[in-house]
């Protein structure tokens, strides 16, 4: 189980700051920009800076924040951080698996429910589910003592022409290119092969070992992660995913 995350107090707005630093971050000594959170958060930078300002006033804080050069968590930060993600994505998998909800209706209910359960209520649904590794976009989930596992994963958009490769996780902000991925049936253990690029526009897509190929834009590639494909499975359908 998470340790409970001690200081001070969070509201749902600093849980969503805090929750956004850690997901958009690559290492954890990166510093994460104001403008990326906004973007992510969809407010004014402005807004971003002065509440940044607050979370590194905190006692204990929560980020280290220097105006012009980004912020990052402390410890006290991504605990909690990793406490919310860890019930974010535990929801989202238990309503995706016991409530029937589709992948793409997951992430806003999560959202709204993820401040507010207990970490009892966090155990009994990680029990229920049997410790699941991934939530239905693929992501791995925090594991109970708050590491986060990490998986050499790289957007298809770059992905090498020919290179087999197997899908590791989608990005789950945008309900419409779930649904399009769902049509196309591209999710998290389906292998793919880039085909080949046609310009800065698209690509083409091959599903398995079918001879034909579908076309992507860009940006829903761009939402598309892979690793490389195990030897010799290049069939349709899911491949098991190596553990995170």
């Amino acid at each position: 189980m998470l340790p409970k995350t001690p200081g001070p107090y969070t509201t749902e707005s600093v849980d969503d700051y805090l929750k956004a630093i850690l997901e958009l971050r690559h290492s954890e000594q990166e510093r994460v920009t104001s403008n990326d959170l906004a973007h992510r958060l969809g407010i004014r930078a402005a807004s971003v800076t002065g509440m940044l300002q607050k979370l590194a006033a905190q006692k204990p804080p929560f980020v280290k924040y220097k105006k012009h050069h980004g912020v990052r968590l402390t410890a006290t930060g991504e605990r909690r951080a990793l406490e919310v993600l860890r019930h974010h994505r535990l929801l989202e998998r238990f309503l995706h698996d016991f409530l029937d909800y589709s992948w793409d209706e997951v992430h806003d209910e999560a959202e709204r429910l993820e401040h507010f359960i207990s970490e009892r209520f966090e155990d009994r649904i990680a029990a229920k589910l049997g410790d699941p590794e991934t939530d239905p976009h693929g992501h791995p989930i925090p594991e109970r003592g708050g590491a986060l596992p990490d998986r050499e994963e790289e957007l298809l958009s770059e992905w090498v022409s020919g290179v087999p490769a197997v899908i590791s996780s989608v990005s789950d902000r945008d309900p419409s290119a779930l649904r399009e991925l769902t049509q196309l049936g591209l999710k998290p253990g389906v292998a793919v092969t880039v085909d080949r690029t046609t310009g800065q526009a698209s690509l083409r897509v091959r599903i398995g070992a079918r001879r034909d190929s579908v076309r992507l834009n860009r940006t829903l590639a761009s939402g598309i992660s892979v690793i490389g494909a195990p030897a010799g499975r290049t069939r349709p359908g899911a491949v098991a995913l190596p553990r995170a």
